[in-house]
C-alpha cells in the first residue's frame, strides 16, 4: 500500500535560487511511480513562483503556502494526517520552526523525517554553535536522508542524536535529462552552470574564471544566478539563470561542462552535485574539480575528468578531443543509468522507511 508523504521544501516547481529542484522532482517523481501520494509545501518566497519552470505536476499535489508564521502553521495543519511528514533544510523561511514543528504534527504510527539537502554546511553550522535549536530537534525525528556526505556525515548525524542516518544521492531521471542537439545559444568549449554563492565563489575564480583567463582564445559559458556584476574576463558570455528546460541544451553543446563544489561538500566529500547527474545523463563531458568519494559515482579519467585547479582544467581542454569528449560523456550517461537513476534512489527510500535494513550505529 501506497504511501502519503507531505514534503516541505523550497520549491518542487521554480529552481531559481534553488539548486535543490531537480532533486525534489527526481526523487519524488520515482516515489510517486511507486505508488505513493506526494503533497509538496513550499513557501511563496524569493520570487520563485514568478520563475516557475514547470506547472504543477501530475505526480505531486503543491501546496504554496504565505510565507508567514500563519501561513507555516497552516500547512502543518493540512499535513499532519500524513504517514511521511518531511523537512528539508533550506526551505528559507521559517526553517527553525518547521525543523522544531514537524515531529510534534507526526500522527501516531507515522514517520518524519529531516531531508539534509546540504549536510556538510548543516552539520558545520551545528558543530560551531551548541545551542542551535536544529541540535534538539535531530533526536525527534524517526530518520535524517542527506543527498550526499557518505558515512562522515552518517557518522556526524549519529554522534548528533539522529536515530538513523542515510545518504539518497543525487541521481538522474532519463526522461528529464538526456541528450538532445546542440544550441548554438550555448556554444563554447567550457561552460558552468550554478548560482553565485559565497562558499563557492572562491572556487569558480579558481577552476573556471583563471582558466578563462589562462586560455583566451577559447569561449566559456557561464548560466546561474548572480553574476551579473561579477567582474570576468571578455570570453566568459553570461547567460543568467538557465530554466530547467534548457538544461539538456547548456549540457550538450560545449565542448565539456564543469563542476564546481561548494567549499563545505569539497571538503568532506561524497557530494556529488546534481549537476554532476544531470550532465552525465545528457551525456556531456564533465570536468571536476577534485573531492574525495568521486570514484564511487564516475570512474576518474574515463567517465569523469578530475582537474586540481585552473591550470589542471586548461590543460584538459588542450587534450580534449570532440570524440574524446563524446567517449567520455556516453561512459558516464551509461554508468548513472545503470546504477545511479532516481527509481533506484526511490527504491532504497522506500526500503528506509518500511524498515527493511536496521539503523546505522554510530562508532566509538
Amino acid at each position: 500500500m501506497g504511501l502519503s508523504i507531505a514534503f516541505f521544501g523550497s520549491s518542487l516547481v521554480s529552481a531559481y535560487w534553488n539548486g535543490a529542484a531537480t532533486y525534489y522532482r527526481g526523487i519524488l517523481r520515482a516515489l510517486a511511480a511507486r505508488g505513493h501520494a506526494i503533497t509538496f509545501f513550499e513557501p511563496d518566497a524569493y520570487d520563485r513562483q514568478r520563475h516557475r519552470d514547470m506547472d504543477d505536476p501530475p505526480w505531486a499535489r503543491v501546496v504554496v503556502y504565505p510565507a508567514t508564521e500563519d501561513g507555516v502553521l497552516r500547512a502543518l495543519q493540512q499535513a499532519a494526517g500524513s504517514d511521511v511528514l518531511v523537512k528539508a533544510s533550506g526551505v528559507g523561511v521559517f526553517d527553525p520552526l518547521l525543523e522544531a514543528a514537524v515531529p510534534r504534527h507526526v500522527r501516531p504510527g507515522a514517520q518524519c523525517v529531516f531531508w539534509d539537502v546540504d549536510a556538510p554546511a548543516t552539520l558545520a553550522r551545528l558543530h560551531g554553535d551548541a545551542r542551535d535549536p536544529l541540535r534538539r530537534a535531530i533526536p525527534e525525528y524517526h530518520h535524517v536522508f542527506t543527498y550526499g556526505g557518505g558515512e562522515p556525515v552518517v557518522q556526524a548525524y549519529l554522534q548528533l542524536g539522529a536515530r538513523a542516518c542515510a545518504p539518497v544521492y543525487n541521481a538522474v531521471d532519463p526522461d528529464t535529462h538526456h541528450p538532445v542537439a546542440p544550441d548554438a545559444r550555448f556554444t563554447a568549449t567550457l561552460g558552468f552552470l550554478g548560482n553565485r554563492l559565497p562558499d563557492r565563489e572562491a572556487r569558480v575564480e579558481e577552476f573556471f574564471l583563471r582558466t578563462a583567463r589562462l586560455r583566451p582564445g577559447a569561449r566559456f559559458l557561464l548560466g546561474g544566478a548572480g553574476w551579473d556584476d561579477k567582474p570576468r574576463p571578455a570570453n566568459v558570455h553570461y547567460v543568467g539563470h538557465v530554466y530547467t528546460r534548457d538544461h539538456n541544451t547548456f549540457n550538450c553543446t560545449p565542448l565539456a561542462v564543469l563542476n564546481i563544489s561548494r567549499d563545505s561538500m569539497a571538503a568532506n566529500g561524497w557530494s556529488p552535485a546534481t549537476r554532476v547527474f544531470e550532465a552525465a545523463g545528457a551525456g556531456a563531458c564533465l570536468i571536476s574539480d577534485a573531492w574525495e568519494g568521486i570514484g564511487d559515482f564516475l570512474e576518474p579519467n574515463r567517465e569523469i575528468l578530475i582537474a586540481r585547479d585552473g591550470d589542471h582544467v586548461a590543460w584538459w581542454l588542450d587534450n580534449l578531443s570532440v570524440e574524446r569528449a563524446r567517449r567520455i560523456g556516453e561512459r558516464a550517461r551509461q554508468r548513472v543509468l545503470r546504477e545511479h537513476a532516481y527509481t533506484q534512489r526511490a527504491a532504497q527510500v522506500e526500503a528506509l522507511l518500511d524498515g527493511a535494513r536496521p539503523a546505522v550505529r554510530a562508532t566509538s
